[in-house]
């Protein structure tokens, strides 16, 4: 088997709202937006990347922007819940009182190393607040011109919650193909039942996945407010091409060796149907735009790049009050709105 997965790498969701999602992730969350860009596989709508003050992998948050999307309905299989790290519980009683003063419901409660708090974002995506005091797999920095103060931010994603009609196929999978490795289990505190624990490389938040058996649930259907896929994090090339083979062995269909520009990917479905990728390190976000101007201009992978002028005319605008973007859009001619 390769060497292990080192973690996750990024979780993605989908918005149909542009100017709330951002507003909520950079200025109530206190993420840096760290990559305006578009889905390379529908280049006419946006792809958020939001982060650490440098998208480092294990915090990245990204959304697909679909405007006319309609709602996430729960159900089984799906990935239903994103944790995200703090560092301390202070920081977590700064979010519970930041977001109960942005008008978000937030539940405490009692997980199984200590205090957690549960809230959903606007367009009801699930979050748990988690405190990684250890940080086995790496800490974020948070980004120093947000909101946040830097001893409170948030330091990196993790745990990603799947609820699954069959464990045990879900779980064969990560150990037999994945290399996970059980971790324990514990009863979930929001009342769904018996969670398992699978964690790789060093464990802790930030690389495990925690399994909910719900087979009594119907069928999801994936809307906004909703999570596309998970990504675990592959150190080098190397070590991707080696799991390329490994899932060729284990008869895994997959997407083949996918170039992305930030990073390079995989992607592939557990027995249950959720979606996977299997994501490189690197070469990461300031290939193409520097540290202090991340986020500010539209950017866009080389292929791309010959489609600058149709892309930009044909995303939408977004109402730029609260944007921390400054002067990184494009005014639009009727509205004087800022295109992201």
């Amino acid at each position: 088997m390769p060497s292990r997965l080192l973690g996750i790498h990024h979780i993605s969701a989908l918005t149909a709202e542009l100017s709330g999602n951002l507003r909520f992730y950079t200025e109530t969350l206190g993420l840096r937006l760290v990559k305006k860009t578009v889905n390379q596989d529908d280049p006419f709508s946006y792809h958020l990347f939001y982060g650490d003050e440098r998208g480092r992998p294990g915090t990245e948050l990204t959304f697909f922007h679909l405007p006319h999307l309609a709602p996430n309905r729960p159900g089984a299989p799906s990935i239903s819940r994103i944790g995200l790290r703090v560092p301390s519980h202070a920081a977590l009683t700064f979010f519970r009182e930041r977001l109960e003063g942005d008008g978000v419901r937030v539940r405490l409660l009692t997980g199984p190393d200590g205090a957690t708090a549960f809230f959903e974002d606007p367009e009801g995506q699930r979050f748990l607040l988690i405190v990684d005091e250890v940080c086995p797999t790496g800490r974020g920095i948070p980004w120093a011109g947000g909101p946040v103060p830097l001893e409170f931010g948030i330091v990196g994603l993790g745990p990603v919650f799947l609820t699954v009609r069959d464990l045990e196929s879900t779980a064969a999978f990560l150990s037999s193909v994945l290399g996970f490795r059980q971790a324990g289990s514990y009863a979930d505190p929001l009342g769904e039942g018996e969670v398992s624990v699978w964690a790789t490389g060093e464990g802790g938040p930030g690389a495990e996945v925690h399994l909910l058996a719900r087979p009594d649930l119907p069928r999801g259907r994936l809307g906004r407010g909703g999570v596309h896929h998970v990504a675990f994090r592959v150190a080098t090339r190397r070590e991707q091409e080696e799991w390329q083979n490994q899932l060729h062995e284990a008869g895994v269909p997959n997407s083949g060796l996918v170039e992305r520009y930030y990073f390079r990917s995989i992607y592939f479905r557990e027995p249950g149907g959720i979606l996977f990728e299997l994501a490189t390190d690197g070469p990461g976000f300031l290939v193409d735009e520097p540290f202090e101007h991340l986020g500010e201009r539209l950017a866009l992978p080389p292929f791309l790049e010959p489609l600058r002028r149709e892309i930009e005319e044909r995303l939408p605008p977004v109402d730029s009050r609260g944007s921390p973007w400054r002067d990184g859009g494009r005014v639009g001619k009727a509205t004087g709105e800022q295109h992201v």
